[in-house]
């Protein structure tokens, strides 16, 4: 392990000493109980997931055989205030660990890319006051807001996102909901060889009808890094659903424009999304529409705080979007079989700005099933074909899990 990691180990275990700390000391200034009395009373979690990843491309294959355990603790309240510690770790399992993690230095350019690294690190580590409607947050922390298309957990990987800072909830009627968060830094998904310090700004607004929920945003991003930079987002969306006989309409739209600064660059790009469906039955089904915008074929509309993998196809070929921008028609198709959900997807993929060397972008078809069982367990299986164009090489991904929570 080297010095940097080290370092942050230790930082992680003080952070999660002096939550436990400050939680005990709360309640004891209160003379209601010590802090060995409130960890006594509080709730343990432990969350494990196997699952055994094949991609096979063009130019490499990889396998990957990972488990990884959560292991959580919170806290009893006392006069509004708690506090939540978890750990993560992530194995390889059988020696099956043929794949590449670049930012972790893993097997880099040898095989084709699982996001998985080995690791193990404070996942969650924060103190909660909850009072009314209101509910505040300081510390490491999972965030997500609405469908996870701009903040999310991106809880498909071993190392789930989570970020530092400070985070406001406020409920101040039953249809209208605030919500801010302050990010000092971003915890991604490959242990700690790619965290990002940060000063962002997110702030979400929603409101609640009888026939859809709007909401208005404001993402105001920037990377600590002592350069200049900003990525400021500005949207809105509507969602609902409406009752006919026995099936159910279902409509969403979304719009937001991007601004992108640096110390050369100045990039402005648009966003937005279109979808209807239908909800029978047996079967769900669903059109959607969604254009991440170009500024001129040289700067793609960007979410990097995004759960990735579950826009815009699961072979995660378009995880950054290209600069000419990225059009993205589906169909999907869900239902219940067996005790399980399944689905199927279809995305059409296209350049928003066209050049002489992009224009179609490919295809991909993806399938899934799930089976959740009593007691917290649950296995699956999924799998992604994509086939390229414009360059973009092949890939065929194929997942197998299975997850046990008490």
């Amino acid at each position: 392990m080297n010095t940097d990691a080290i370092q942050n180990n230790k930082t992680e275990l003080a952070i999660m000493m002096g939550i436990l700390f400050s939680a005990g000391s709360i309640s004891h200034a209160h003379g209601e109980q010590s802090i060995t009395q409130a960890l006594k009373k509080g709730t343990a979690e432990i969350d494990l997931r196997l699952r055994y990843e094949n991609v096979e491309q063009d130019t490499n294959d990889a396998n990957a055989l990972t488990l990884r355990t959560l292991l959580g603790y919170t806290t009893s309240s006392y006069k509004g205030f708690s506090a939540k510690v978890e750990v993560e770790d992530t194995r390889i399992v059988l020696g099956e660990g043929d794949y590449t993690v670049g930012p972790s230095g893993y097997n880099v350019g040898q095989y084709s890319v699982i996001a998985d690294p080995e690791h193990t690190e404070l996942d969650q580590g924060y103190v909660q006051y909850q009072s009314g409607g209101l509910i505040a947050k300081f510390g490491r922390q999972v965030i997500t807001m609405d469908n996870h298309r701009f903040v999310g957990h991106v809880g498909w990987r071993q190392d789930r996102q989570t970020f530092d800072g400070v985070s406001v909830t406020y409920a101040a009627s039953k249809a209208l909901n605030l919500n801010y968060a302050y990010l000092s830094q971003r915890n991604r998904i490959f242990a700690q060889d790619a965290d990002l310090d940060s000063q962002d700004h997110l702030i979400n607004l929603s409101y609640h009808t009888s026939f859809g929920t709007f909401v208005g945003y404001s993402y105001l991003l920037e990377v600590d890094n002592e350069t200049d930079n900003a990525l400021d987002t500005f949207g809105a969306s509507f969602n609902g659903s409406a009752t006919f006989a026995k099936s159910t309409v279902l409509y969403g739209a979304e719009f937001a424009t991007q601004s992108s600064e640096t110390d050369t660059s100045d990039f402005d790009a648009d966003y937005l999304m279109l979808e209807a469906g239908v909800k029978l039955s047996a079967v769900t089904i669903k059109l959607g529409y969604e254009s991440l915008g170009s500024d001129n074929g040289q700067y793609g509309f960007a979410t990097p705080l995004a759960t990735l993998h579950k826009f815009n196809g699961w072979a995660d070929v378009f995880l950054n979007t290209p600069a000419q921008g990225l059009v993205d028609v589906n169909v999907t198709v869900s239902g219940k079989l067996a005790g399980g959900g399944w689905s199927v997807v279809y995305h059409d993929f296209s350049a928003d700005e066209d050049s002489s060397t992009v224009d179609d972008l490919g295809n991909e078809i993806d399938l899934s099933y799930v089976r959740k069982f009593a007691g917290g367990y649950a296995t699956g299986i999924k799998y992604a074909t994509y086939s390229g164009d414009s360059g973009i090489q092949d890939t065929d991904k194929l997942w197998l899990w299975g997850s046990a929570s008490f």
